[in-house]
């Protein structure tokens, strides 16, 4: 069977990025279709054949996406995948609206609907003026999206959040499947080395706005309690603009770094509402408990009073209030670990075959 994977976009690293290296394991051979690739800002892909679209010429765009997304349809519409089996396109955007012929069949497994049409539009287009400019090309990105959302075989969503988007948005039916927990490789690391709690409290995130890591460092502020951050992103400059002396940024890490941050920590912070949330489930797998917003995927794999706590309201106060509970709440690392253990790579490849070979046979 011949397999190809596409995805949106190959210029960063995340959750999204550990989920192609699994499929990668997977199905080796598969090349990889996106509209741009950075080898520089995506050393994670070298393990890929990478093909681009006609963005990649256009050396801006391999690092500003963000400004032609009514280019992306036109960039996924351009591939051909006559020679191949199966498409399995991993996308939180354009990806799924590739177009295949009946030979062919096309698995979308969906990140999210893509967030700046749909769930996260306020958030996104939050001036008045913004949003009435861009209103023409807001809809004409919403009616390619609908029919781009008709085109997949099969829609898998990476959680019960986005299984409800997804019928919500796109009036489509999907079955789930949780992203995986790379346990083979964090296990090796994990005995590396032992480690000592900490008094600081972690978050792993890329720095954007919807991850609503203000109201982290805002709550530390006034508690004083201090916060390491890792990860960048295009809100760096003004959140580090309103931390006060407890908090830390730490810049992207390699694994083996991080890691140690995770071993060491008394807590995690999730603090926005989030389509998944692999970060959750790697401070479980390490025996740390993690404070979350109530809302998103990661109501699925936090068990409230065991292995995390939520706070109900995105606001500064009800994450303050929550906090002061949080830094002493008593809790067992091992229970944490199990719950972790439960989204292992080799659930996910199970699950994930029995999703394409119902779609093949």
């Amino acid at each position: 069977m011949k397999v190809a994977l596409v995805y949106d976009r190959v210029n960063k690293w995340g959750g999204a990025e550990r989920v192609l290296l699994a499929l990668h394991k997977m199905f080796p051979d598969a090349p990889l279709y996106t509209s741009v690739y950075s080898p520089r800002s995506a050393t994670w892909a070298s393990v890929f054949k990478v093909h681009t679209s006609f963005l990649q010429r256009i050396p801006v765009i391999r690092r500003r996406h963000e400004l032609v997304p009514f280019l992306m349809p036109i960039a996924f519409e351009q591939f051909n995948f006559s020679k191949y089996d199966l498409v399995i396109s991993i996308t939180s955007e354009a990806a799924k609206g590739i177009i295949t012929n009946g030979k062919t069949k096309h698995l979308c497994y969906c990140l999210t609907p893509t967030r700046y049409l749909w769930g996260g539009y306020e958030t996104y287009f939050s001036s008045q003026t913004f949003k009435f400019l861009t209103k023409p090309a807001v809809n004409y990105l919403r009616n390619w999206d609908k029919i781009a959302s008709s085109r997949p075989d099969k829609i898998v969503a990476i959680s019960k959040e986005i299984q409800s988007q997804i019928k919500t948005f796109y009036k489509r039916e999907a079955d789930v499947i949780y992203p995986p927990l790379l346990l083979n490789e964090l296990n090796k690391k994990r005995r590396s080395s032992s480690t000592k709690e900490q008094p600081y409290l972690l978050i792993v995130s890329r720095l954007v706005n919807y991850k609503k890591i203000d109201l982290a460092i805002k709550a530390c502020n006034l508690l004083r309690l201090p916060l390491y951050i890792i990860g960048t992103g295009n809100d760096y400059y003004r959140l580090q603009l309103m931390s006060g002396p407890t908090i830390k940024f730490l810049g992207s890490l390699p694994d083996d770094d991080m890691i140690a941050y995770y071993k060491n920590c008394r807590g995690f912070i999730f603090p926005g509402k989030e389509d998944f949330g692999l970060t959750a489930l790697e401070a479980q797998y390490f025996g740390k408990p993690v404070l979350a917003y109530n809302k998103g995927g990661v109501t699925e794999t936090v068990i409230d009073g065991k292995t995390g706590m939520f706070f109900n309201e995105l606001t500064v106060e009800s994450l303050a209030d929550a906090l002061t509970k949080f830094v002493n709440f008593r809790y067992n690392p091992d229970i944490c670990r199990k719950q972790a253990e439960k989204f292992s790579l080799e659930r996910f490849e199970n699950e994930f075959n029995r999703a394409v070979h119902s779609l093949i046979i």
